[in-house]
């Protein structure tokens, strides 16, 4: 028996020392509406000795203060977004964010659908809201440029999918939050 789970360790060890210092590959950004679809992956936290967005973890930037502030009752919880690492925070029967830390793509380089993107500015970044006000689908997106090649995108979707200008505030609070702790 011990020798059993012995060589169950070997392949899980392998796995790992073979992921050890190695980024995921970056992918292209969704078309048209700013949400995109996740993985259940969860990501493994930054590596020490990274510096900006790539230092961050994004379950961390909404601490328990934070979380109070925004009406988010729940821990989140660690995913990938097309190879983005994220944090999901859902607050069931109510609503759920998204935060997306792209290392990869800045503000420019994100495919928006200028009919429902308002550019706007949170704190000290250049952002962009972006929502479908005709298709009032309880959604809204707040994407923050960080440096000429980064990116944090904050996703709401309301439960029931209705009441965008909520979602809108929502996204809008959450991104306020955030954007103190973005280099």
């Amino acid at each position: 028996m011990a020798e059993r789970m012995r060589l169950l360790w070997v392949p899980a060890l392998l796995v790992l020392a073979a992921g050890c210092g190695q980024r995921p590959a970056a992918q292209p950004a969704a078309e048209g509406h700013a949400s995109a679809h996740a993985t259940a992956t969860a990501e493994p936290p930054p590596v020490a000795g990274w510096t900006g967005l790539a230092a961050l973890d994004p379950c961390t930037l909404l601490g328990p203060q934070d979380r109070s502030a925004a009406g988010v009752s729940v821990l989140g919880k660690p995913k990938s977004i097309a190879g983005d690492r994220a944090c999901d925070w859902t607050v069931p029967g109510t609503f759920g964010v998204t935060v997306t830390l792209s290392d990869t793509d800045s503000l420019a380089d994100l495919e928006v659908a200028r009919k429902t993107a308002t550019k706007t500015k949170v704190g000290t970044h250049q952002a962009l809201q972006v929502a479908d006000k005709k298709a009032a689908d309880g959604t809204c997106a707040v994407l923050l440029g960080v440096g000429d090649a980064a990116s944090v995108q904050i996703d709401v979707s309301n439960t029931g999918f209705s009441d965008t200008p909520l979602a809108c505030r929502r996204a809008g609070t959450v991104a306020g939050l955030v954007e103190p702790k973005l280099p």
